[in-house]
């Protein structure tokens, strides 16, 4: 286990969102406030975090042939403990995700961890997978939620913060925002990441060159 490995692949390299391309669906569709971005975030890596353990943990008694079904009911039992804990102690989050929350049962960066990592890894290494990938989710809905709602709504967190002459950009709450917002930040991880292989294949070209 590395754990400074384990979180820059969960933050950078192999971010969820922006380098998996997993979990999209919900990031575009509850990305419109910050309240919205941060209960989703930390649902998924409570939720991803206990999964990884469990699988973990079963690994080596879970038929391969019915591996992907038991994923499925552990992860269901962790989304169902959630969600019942999100309507009683915060019923408007609740709300406000609605369907969202039941569906991380299928979401797919909580099967691809399951599958890719915890399957094959120790309870440690998997729940340390967990919590990278839970955090490198959560920041790309909370950048995402802060642009759409500070330049669609011209609020954070229900606070207002653009001047009242500001005329609000409310496209950027609409689904076609979602897209725009979530493609922009695709492209710029995608360019960051090459730039960064590009400059280390230069070094490594220089030093062989020496």
């Amino acid at each position: 286990m590395n754990f400074k490995r384990q979180l820059k692949e969960g933050l950078i390299t192999q971010n969820p969102v922006l380098v998996q391309l997993l979990g999209m669906c919900s990031t575009m569709a509850i990305t419109t406030s910050i309240a919205n971005g941060i209960g989703m975030g930390i649902s998924v890596l409570i939720i991803l975090t206990l999964s990884n353990i469990f699988i973990s943990l079963l690994r080596k008694i879970i038929p391969n042939e019915v591996r992907i079904a038991c994923y499925i009911v552990v992860i269901a039992g962790f989304v169902t403990i959630v969600d019942l804990c999100l309507q009683a102690f915060v019923p408007a989050i609740a709300k406000s995700l609605g369907v969202f929350i039941p569906l991380i049962v299928v979401n797919c960066i909580i099967l691809g961890r399951a599958e890719a990592f915890a399957n094959k890894n120790t309870v440690a290494a998997a729940a340390v997978d967990g919590i990278c990938q839970g955090i490198g989710y959560t920041i790309v809905l909370v950048i995402m939620c802060a642009f759409r709602e500070l330049l669609g709504n011209g609020t954070l967190a229900g606070i207002q913060i653009m001047p009242a002459s500001y005329t609000p950009a409310l496209m950027l709450v609409l689904p076609v925002g979602g897209f725009l917002c979530l493609g922009t930040l695709i492209a710029v991880m995608q360019w960051a990441l090459a730039k960064s292989e590009k400059k280390a294949a230069d070094k490594k070209e220089k030093e062989g060159n020496e």
